[in-house]
């Protein structure tokens, strides 16, 4: 049954998201291993599997197996279950036979999918298996299986945490609006000090008049404290003589999943694009955005806005879109031109 279902799946998964994988020459072609990934998606097993030339067995949740269909064809492909929150010795003796016979068990330390941001907590289980049977432990690092399920049937991910690098005029504003929108923003301060006035006073402010409060689910802190790798949106609202700084510092932690948005006062020109090109050669957001403000930050506060977004990549242009038009922010079609987008791509 395992290799039936693997000579099924492996070519459809290379087809439909095309994986890649780096550092199978780590892994002992025999002998017992212990493979200790960390869990996206519930498509991971099935990845960890295609990318070794060995069957694998693994741990999934008992739940699972309540039903006798489905605990024989989990059975039949390798897993076996485990009481999650428990000392589970029956999982544990599981695994042990399978690695005195030379077999690799893949486990996820965290105990359950975490789909956002950093690992979570790691359990004892490795730990005390590798102990008690002397097999080696090879560490794996899932990338990108969170977004599979939605990709797989026609969509991203839905925008719902965002992150503002700037608390001047601009990033407040854009913060507000991405809260309008419904995203839980942080808003990232240059110091704790300013994080904590704004805090205090919850207004938007231009030219120093309050000109709107701001939501609930704005959250400022410092720049540091935002953990990028776990937002759908980044918002570079930063002056350009401190982009090349703030990059520097926080660009790598900008992860695969974020869309890097640059707005920029006044209508969108040619030399719009230089910064934006700047910023994505510096992260790994999937997508870079610009944003026009022709009225500047204080028209994104009454809910009569109108703003250019140019984005080289469709889908995600769409999703932003609908998360300003969300927050009553107009946008002005047709603008700008393809060309610009040609100089950030």
């Amino acid at each position: 049954m395992y290799w039936i279902v693997r000579a099924v799946l492996q070519p459809a998964i290379h087809i439909l998201w095309r994986p890649s994988r780096r550092g199978r020459e780590y892994i002992p072609r025999s002998g017992p291993v212990i493979l200790a990934s960390n869990h996206r998606s519930f498509l991971d097993p099935f990845i960890v599997g295609i990318c070794l030339r060995r069957p694998v067995y693994f741990v999934a949740k008992q739940e699972l197996f309540a039903k006798r269909w489905q605990a024989w064809l989990l059975n039949s492909l390798g897993a076996f279950p485990v009481r999650r929150g428990e000392s589970d010795q029956e999982m544990m003796r599981t695994a042990r036979e399978i690695l005195e016979r030379g077999d690799p068990v893949v486990m996820f330390p965290e105990g359950t999918r975490i789909r956002e941001g950093s690992v979570g907590k790691p359990r004892r289980g490795v730990g005390r298996l590798a102990l008690e049977t002397g097999a080696p432990v090879v560490p794996i690092a899932i990338a990108g299986t969170e977004h599979a399920r939605r990709g797989w049937l026609g969509g991203l991910t839905p925008l719902r945490k965002a992150a503002v690098v700037g608390a001047g005029e601009m990033g407040t504003a854009m913060a507000l609006v991405l809260a309008r929108a419904g995203l839980e923003v942080q808003l990232g301060c240059r110091t704790a000090r300013q994080a904590e006035l704004i805090a205090q006073s919850r207004t938007l402010e231009v030219d120093g008049h309050a000109v709107a409060p701001l939501p609930d689910s704005v959250i400022p802190c410092t720049v540091a404290d935002i953990e990028f790798g776990g937002v759908d949106v980044v918002v570079l609202a930063v002056p350009l003589s401190a982009l090349p700084a703030v990059l520097a510092k926080h660009g790598p932690a900008i992860a695969e999943r974020s869309t890097l948005l640059v707005p920029a006062r006044g209508e969108l020109r040619s030399h719009a694009a230089l910064p934006a090109r700047y910023a994505a050669e510096r992260t790994g957001a999937s997508a870079v955005a610009l944003l026009g403000v022709p009225r500047g930050a204080a028209s994104l506060s009454n809910g009569h806005a109108e703003v250019q977004l140019a984005c080289e990549r469709p889908e995600r242009s769409r999703q932003l879109a609908s998360a300003l038009e969300a927050a009553d922010v107009a946008l002005v079609r047709g603008a700008p031109s393809e060309r610009l987008m040609s100089r950030v791509a």
